[in-house]
């Protein structure tokens, strides 16, 4: 049996589905309930046919329901916090709505039916979301794993998966210790090694072995795990496993055949085609869109330097394969922020940034100009983080592979920008190169407008803004 990370973005598939009938459901609850006692002749003058508009309103719901971070698999979110997020995806679609209403007219539902189709499906999901995720986490635990390996290796899965929702989507069922390796698991988690691998599996019902020995080529059997893979086990290593269930790479496991056998680090030409074709109509909807806000911004930053300061700012950052390009922003920073010439990590109530400076980050606006450098395509939309030479050249020689994140376009935004807080020192480049790498391996214009989405949620929720 072959498991994927379709394992566990399988798991919201049910959810997804039943959230979708109950937006196109409620636009026919809340028809007949505005128009009760009318015959289909009233109804069908009134409103039109109810489907494609039913169809419509779950076509911008659920956009906005990913757009706020609701169809993740991995989410911690508190049931206070997914129902804010719950809220926030209604007020995004209802303003999507309006506009899709004023742009097409014949798709009009009317105040009242409107009004009504965003209560009754506020209040069905609201119900709806508590049990669907209680159900997932008491009845459905997931492919059963079996570890290979009980040493210091595998004592990292217990502590680096403490998280329910790092562990969504499997069940481990116990850890098979190697001869000669020192035992780090606890006692109640090991398996006893006196069948052979593929009788444990059978016994167990395993669906997955994760090979996570200490000493690989000493302790591994081939022929057992031959075995295995004949019978229809999916086997991987433990570095898979943690890329799979935590959306990062742990750079701790990572070694230099991992990055040779892996799949691919670049895209196809028509890939890449398609990403190019993706980035620049994004930037030019987003350049014209967000117009009269960038008209607003450069005005701002102009009366605060009192006419005088540069609204834009340009600076070196390093773009694919190591080239270096100018990186336009909205200045947020005084002009003197770096007078004396040493480059510095931006840090946590900065006195270098304005009063505007401070507002345009947190809602990102200042990222905003950076569309011109994606039309260039010298940045893509989505990507690593593009940063200075300066910090880049101290960050290679500490940090290993972090060069592998310049074999991909820079991006506006990203994986590792959604994922992690805000970089400011060497160990958050580290944690922040985690996402990177599992961006760069899983590079696709699916994942890419997946991000996209979710970049909104960081927007309006503010989070990773220095």
């Amino acid at each position: 049996m072959n498991q994927s990370n379709s394992s566990a973005s399988s798991i919201m598939l049910p959810l997804i589905i039943i959230e979708a009938i109950i937006f196109i459901g409620s636009v026919y609850v809340a028809v007949a309930v505005r128009f009760m006692g009318a015959t289909h002749e009233e109804i069908a003058s009134s409103v039109g046919l109810i489907f494609p508009e039913a169809l419509v309103f779950a076509c911008v719901m659920m956009p906005s329901m990913a757009a706020m971070g609701l169809y993740q698999s991995r989410s911690r979110e508190e049931p206070i916090g997914m129902f804010a997020r719950v809220l926030a995806a209604f007020v995004l679609g209802s303003i999507l709505s309006i506009i899709l209403f004023y742009v097409f007219p014949q798709l009009y539902l009317g105040r009242g039916v409107f009004a009504l189709t965003l209560l009754f499906s506020l209040l069905a999901i609201g119900t709806v979301r508590p049990l669907f995720f209680q159900f997932v986490n008491e009845r459905s635990p997931g492919i059963r794993v079996l570890i290979l390996g009980a040493g210091e290796k595998a004592s990292n899965i217990p502590t680096r998966m403490r998280r329910r929702a790092d562990r969504r989507g499997i069940q481990i069922v116990g850890f098979l210790p190697a001869t000669k390796e020192e035992i780090r698991i606890d006692e109640s988690l090991l398996l006893s090694p006196s069948k052979s691998l593929l009788e444990l599996v059978k016994e167990h019902d395993i669906d997955e072995i994760v090979v996570a020995q200490d000493e690989r080529r000493a302790n591994m059997d081939m022929q057992q795990l031959l075995e295995c893979k004949l019978a229809g086990i999916n086997i991987i290593d433990l570095p898979t496993l943690f890329e799979r269930q935590t959306g990062q790479i742990n750079l701790n496991l990572l070694a230099p055949s991992w990055l040779i056998f892996s799949r691919r680090f670049r895209l196809d030409p028509v890939s890449q085609m398609l990403k190019r074709t993706f980035d620049l109509i994004v930037s030019l909807i987003i350049c014209i869109l967000t117009s009269p806000i960038m008209l607003i911004t450069a005005l701002a930053i102009w009366i605060e330097s009192s006419f005088k300061g540069p609204i834009f700012f340009r600076q070196k950052r390093v773009g694919e394969n190591g080239k270096l390009f100018d990186v336009l922003k909205f200045r947020s920073m005084k002009t003197d922020a770096e007078s004396d010439g040493k480059a510095r990590w931006a840090e946590e109530n900065d006195d270098r940034i304005t009063r505007v400076g401070s507002f345009i980050r947190k809602v990102r606006i200042d990222e905003l100009p950076q569309c011109w450098n994606v039309i260039k395509g010298e940045m893509s939309f989505v990507g690593p983080r593009p940063e200075r030479p300066e910090f880049v050249k101290e960050l290679e020689k500490s940090i290993p592979y972090y060069d592998v994140r310049h074999v991909v376009k820079p991006g506006l935004t990203g994986w590792a920008q959604l994922c992690y807080p805000y970089g400011a020192n060497e160990n958050d480049a580290k944690e922040k190169l985690k996402f990177d790498l599992y961006y760069v391996k899983h590079q696709s214009l699916r994942f890419d407008i997946i991000i996209l989405l979710r970049t909104v949620e960081v927007v309006l929720f503010g989070k990773g803004a220095r």
